[in-house]
């Protein structure tokens, strides 16, 4: 061929054969929108039969608009047998990315039922790896979208391997960064290990459910005939297992908290959380302080009425707000920045420790203390519930793990007791006795080894049973005692308490210790981890 041919310009029918930048690019969102439509109009017509969204719409919700960045949308699964070497649909039924919410990033997963029902296979698995491991690389925080039928069976023991690598990872990153669990659809079996190792569940009623063995396995079992949700629904989960962090009607607004939750969430655990402008003065009098808490030891009040009066603007965000309600734990904002808040609920079981709530307080210190978030504790407490149930059931390991995760905390800790704290129950709800850097008392707090009823009826138990008019000489011994060791002023006396303060003044006091203590540092021994109480 001659230099004149080889220049020569191609045919019209050549050119016409070549593929343009332009056709490709446009063949590639062709392809792009048929992934996320899913593999056929039935699967999410049947998804939205069940009242639920798609993957790619729950991320939508989660992220701020437009910056979603997907991975991996081609994967496809190699696995063959059972016929499905003939399904190999791109993306394997998960959707990973990364994207921004309120302008921070975070990755997140979400299983896409409409595929294999959200089946966890083997390259289903990998993308979730990738992105966790990328997740660890930014130190952002991860959100997992559960809605899924477990293991892929026809994968067999694979499968059960990616999720072994899910939970490696849910672990190393425990208290590095921040883990979200949002329960959208079942989640069973195995499945369900990895929320529950991460720090947030949320669910949504009538769609979720979360077990490990299902009603037929119970049924075949034990005998026993029960729905999925009355086995694992989000309420069961709410109420008496305490699973779930948070329950929602709906998806949207689930998710929307979600993003809330995020914003009072530092990026991992190097970080401070972010702080936000503060309109409401940090100096404000909570003047209805003086009147929504009785004087009176044995009368109830709602411990959230507090915290809503010392919040910025009274926006208090609750975690378990219905598992052993008679503990309150809760993140706000005070003059700006995040805090968490531990407070006895005198509305439920006049604010008494028991297992649940012991629980439930260990585990938010400890999630406080890992993301750096201050930790104020509002006390009002008669002591640990009493009973065989509760010593039978451990009261005394349980309530060593409140013990153990305040002792072992190291962010800054300010007590306040507003009234009554007995016995064992006041020095485990963060006393100066086991590191609380500042405790401040209102004027009615009575700070003893228990009541003044049951202390005099103790030491002078001999003299009443002999005296002439024996309800005369209880009632006296009872008014010497309270004077004596349970008047507002003898803990402080005694440097166990910083100050009595005006409760009308608790807001302003919180948030001048706090910014104090905000580069509180506090050496910690050498040692591979702590054993704390089981």
């Amino acid at each position: 061929m001659s230099i004149a041919e080889e220049a020569a310009p191609p045919s019209v029918l050549q050119r016409r054969a070549e593929p343009r930048m332009r056709d490709l690019a446009a063949d590639l969102q062709r392809r792009r929108e048929d992934v996320r439509s899913g593999p056929d109009v039935r699967a999410t017509e049947a998804q939205r039969a069940r009242g639920k969204l798609t993957a790619p719409e729950r991320l939508d919700l989660l992220f701020d608009a437009g910056t979603f960045t997907e991975i991996e949308p081609w994967r496809r699964h190699r696995a063959t047998g059972f016929g499905l070497e003939r399904r190999r649909p791109h993306g394997d039924g998960v959707v990973t990315g990364w994207g921004h919410v309120h302008g921070r990033t975070v990755f997140a997963y979400a299983h896409d039922f409409r595929v294999f029902g959200g089946a966890l296979g083997e390259a289903h698995a990998e993308k979730i790896h990738k992105l966790m491991d990328l997740a660890e690389a930014a130190g952002a925080p991860i959100v997992g979208v559960c809605d899924g039928a477990g293991a892929r069976i026809q994968e067999g023991v694979t499968a059960l391997a990616g999720y072994g690598g899910i939970f490696q990872r849910n672990v190393r990153n425990s208290g590095v960064l921040p883990q979200i669990s949002v329960i959208v659809g079942p989640c069973a079996g195995g499945a369900a290990y990895s929320p529950a190792l991460t720090d947030f569940v949320f669910m949504v009623r009538d769609i979720a459910q979360l077990f490990v063995t299902g009603p037929d396995v119970v049924r075949a079992v034990t005998g026993e005939t029960v729905t999925m949700d009355e086995l694992g629904g989000a309420d069961v989960h709410a109420d008496s297992s305490g699973v779930a962090s948070f329950v929602y009607d709906d998806e949207a607004s689930c998710l929307d908290d979600v993003r809330y939750l995020l914003s009072l969430l530092p990026s991992n655990n190097r970080e401070l959380p972010p702080e936000a402008s503060c309109a409401d003065p940090v100096d404000r009098r909570a003047d209805r302080l003086l009147d929504l808490v009785p004087a009176d030891p044995g009368q109830a009040y709602d411990m959230r009425g507090v915290i809503g009066e010392i919040a910025d603007d009274g926006e208090f965000f609750e975690v378990h707000e219905r598992w052993a309600p008679n503990l309150v734990c809760a993140l706000t904002r005070l003059g700006g920045h995040v805090a968490g808040i531990v407070a006895n609920q005198p509305g439920r079981l006049a604010g008494a420790l028991d297992i649940a709530s012991a629980e439930k307080g260990a585990r938010f210190v400890q999630m406080c203390d890992a993301f750096n978030i201050p930790l104020v504790t509002l006390v009002d407490v008669p002591g640990f519930l009493p009973g065989v149930d509760q010593e039978h059931g451990g009261i005394i390991r349980h309530g060593a793990k409140l013990l153990y995760a305040y002792c072992n905390a190291t962010v800054p800790r300010v007590q306040v007791i507003l009234r009554k704290a007995y016995g064992g129950a006041y020095i485990v709800m963060d006393s100066r006795s086991i590191g609380a850097d500042v405790s401040f008392a209102w004027p009615a707090n009575e700070v003893a080894v228990m009541g003044a009823e049951g202390a005099a009826g103790v030491i002078f138990r001999r003299e009443i049973a002999a005296a002439a008019e024996p309800e005369r000489a209880r009632a006296e011994r009872i008014a010497e005692y309270r004077e004596r060791l349970m008047h507002p002023y003898y803990a402080a006396e005694r440097g166990l308490v910083d100050d009595v303060i005006d409760p009308a003044d608790t807001r302003s006091a919180l948030i001048g210790a706090l910014t104090m203590l905000r580069a509180k540092h506090r050496p910690i021994p050498s040692r591979k981890h702590g054993n704390q109480p089981q």
